[in-house]
């Protein structure tokens, strides 16, 4: 996403409290800001999550969940959290503020490390997550794009919005949260997860960084997870060669597919890695990697670029169904995947030799007579049949009807691509069209996933609303909308959606949308007004306009403005809201006696007291001590007002 966008938070004072300055990253449920702690002159990131799921008590308990525990981690390896607040639909995180990069960042650029540089980093997330795990829970997410390289070297685990106390409960909705290469089989099977899951996501991203690709590679996340069940993690020396076989070890003992085969923690692991280092000679950590024949940090060892990575976007965290089918949530956000079914090894079923025709009747006349069934029995079983109906070209919905209509059920929904057949119509079915079925059997529906490559529409000018369905109607998913000003589009209006009009995208991807303000109108002064003019005035100009209810001192007359809550110049849209504070008038101070004291005494403390000094001098200009003031010491002054004092001559 163009980050340059209008971001309606940037140049904000978020929770009286946080500047907000630059947009650094947009993820899934949140966005990162670069801001400054105004109370403690502390520049820091601020984590805001996006405010349509503000309204999601299920993301807020988990956004609030991952400031509380990161809380308790006082770990040099972890980015700190700060503070956790809301304004409105705004709920945020503040944490510290690393200036570097992610390792993903380093992966991209660079591909494989060398074997020294991959267990620095690595110990230093093993760290992390060891103290993360003594405190009794487990991160769950822990993917290059999660581990931050400080300009100054150091590295340090960010986003533990996954973490779950070890022991507890991890799945009861039949999904399970992750990010595809990361996850471990356990994860996907059951959705369980403990110390052990995140050191197979270690293992993981250790084979990426020594080999610079993922250990699994192909066409959709589906494929991924079947190869996470199914198949071991390879050697890394396998794709670069000449790593040493420790390394090898170490790879395979992290990524087991049975975790009571992997370390306890991230503690076992690290010691195991320590290990691992001091038995390496500094000619095998210093092993340059095979720059030729490295393979693209963005594939797999089979060389197929896995989906994750086919817009050559960052891997995100998605909810993953494991149940077959996976039930409609109406979630945009959420990613529900299906696992492909194993085919059955046939190679191993032995085939008897094939009986004459005349023996086979024999043999089931004879079956026949021991059960007692005779052929009128036979005639009338053959009647508890029937046959799947004409499904081909017809909605989901109306094949499940025909189906029922039928005595028939759906056993399954399986969706495909398809180049000639519209999204969400059925493709084919199994059994297939007049195929005999028991009379109360089950179907498996094929429906079309619509072409593997949707054109993004030409949604400027249109309505959010419009916009958001049309999307839906060609099989993309509606994504984050900001706002942004604009000359030409009225306001309400798309000015543009990210990425552009006819772009290709995989079916079910996001596409940000862009609505426009209005054109810009530049906020008045009304401070040190009526508030009933200033009202009129801010009205006229276009805004709605909110009156607090808290009254505050101010050098004003009371009942005039005393402070706007946007500054004059500021650009707003139309119909944005302004909240005035009205004064009570300035705080009576108690002038103190400064009449005997030097000039400069006298100044320093009146100044103190928080008033304005004018000095006046009576001729010669030889002297120095305070004759009188104006107020008079012990009287009552407005705070801020004006105290003349006069100077003494000879």
């Amino acid at each position: 996403m163009d980050t340059t966008l209008q971001d309606p938070l940037v140049g904000q004072l978020l929770d009286g409290r946080y500047r907000v300055d630059a947009r650094i990253a947009v993820g899934g449920m949140a966005t990162v800001y670069r801001a400054v702690d105004t109370r403690l002159d502390r520049e820091l990131a601020l984590k805001v999550m996006h405010p349509a799921l503000a309204t999601d008590v299920t993301f807020v308990e988990r956004f609030i969940r991952e400031a509380k525990s990161v809380a308790r981690l006082a770990h040099p390896n972890v980015v700190a959290v700060f503070d956790q607040g809301a304004e409105g639909a705004y709920v945020y995180l503040a944490m510290e503020y690393v200036a570097g990069c992610t390792l993903r960042d380093v992966l991209r650029e660079r591909g494989a490390l060398q074997p020294r540089a991959a267990l620095d980093i690595l110990e230093a997330v093993l760290a992390a997550l060891g103290a993360a795990h003594r405190a009794g829970f487990v991160h769950r997410d822990i993917k290059p794009e999660n581990v931050l390289i400080g300009d100054d070297g150091r590295v340090k685990v960010a986003d533990f919005g996954l973490v779950r106390a070890v022991g507890s409960v991890t799945n009861t909705t039949g999904t399970v949260l992750g990010t595809v290469s990361y996850l471990a089989p356990e994860q996907i099977e059951d959705g369980t997860s403990d110390t052990r899951t995140d050191v197979y996501a270690c293992g993981v991203v250790l084979y990426e960084m020594l080999t610079g690709a993922k250990p699994y590679g192909g066409q959709t996340p589906a494929h991924v997870l079947y190869q996470h069940l199914h198949e071991d993690v390879q050697p890394p020396s396998a794709l670069a060669p000449g790593l040493a076989t420790e390394l090898d070890a170490l790879v395979a003992s992290a990524t087991a597919r049975n975790p009571d085969a992997r370390p306890d923690d991230a503690v076992a692991l690290l010691a195991r890695a320590r290990r691992t280092r001091a038995g390496l000679s500094d000619e095998q950590l210093d092993l340059m990697p095979p720059r030729a024949s490295a393979v693209d940090a963005s594939r797999g060892p089979s060389g197929r670029e896995p989906s994750a990575d086919r817009t050559g976007s960052q891997e995100r965290t998605d909810v993953i169904s494991r149940a077959l089918p996976a039930p409609e949530s109406g979630v945009s956000h959420t990613a529900r995947l299906v696992l492909p079914p194993i085919a059955p090894d046939r190679t191993r079923v032995r085939r008897r030799p094939a009986l004459p025709r005349r023996g086979i009747l024999a043999a089931l006349t004879a079956l026949l007579l021991v059960l007692g069934v005779g052929a009128g029995v036979w005639y009338i079983n053959s009647g508890q049949f029937t046959r799947v109906p004409a499904l081909i070209g017809k909605t989901e919905k109306e094949a499940r009807q025909d189906l029922k209509n039928s005595g028939l059920d759906v056993r399954d929904v399986r969706k495909e691509f398809s180049e000639t057949v519209e999204r969400g119509a059925v493709i084919s079915s199994d059994p297939a069209t007049h195929e005999r079925i028991r009379g109360n059997g089950s179907v498996t529906l094929i429906v079309s996933r619509g072409p593997e490559i949707v054109r993004v529409p030409d949604l400027r000018g249109e309505s959010l609303d419009d916009a958001e369905r049309a999307l839906r109607d060609v099989g993309l998913a509606p994504g984050v909308v900001t706002k942004a000003f604009s000359q030409e589009i009225p306001q309400g209006a798309v000015i543009r959606t990210d990425p552009g009009a006819g772009t290709g995208r995989s079916p079910d991807s996001a596409v940000a949308i862009v609505v426009s303000k209005g054109a810009p109108i530049t906020v008045p002064d009304v401070t040190g007004r009526p508030v009933q003019e200033a009202t009129s005035v801010l009205e006229g100009a276009g805004f709605e306009v909110e009156v607090a209810t808290e009254r505050v001192f101010a050098p004003g007359a009371a009942g005039t403005v005393a402070r706007q809550s946007a500054p004059a110049g500021t650009r707003l849209a139309s119909g944005d809201t302004l909240t005035l504070t009205v004064s009570k008038g300035p705080r009576m101070v108690t002038v103190p006696d400064v009449v005997g004291q030097s000039a400069g005494e006298a100044k320093d403390a009146l100044e103190a007291a928080g008033f304005q000094v004018k000095t006046e001098k009576s001729f010669p200009y030889l002297g120095d001590t305070v004759e009188s003031q104006s107020p008079g010491g012990g009287d009552e002054a407005p705070e801020g007002s004006t105290i003349t004092i006069k100077i003494k001559g000879l």
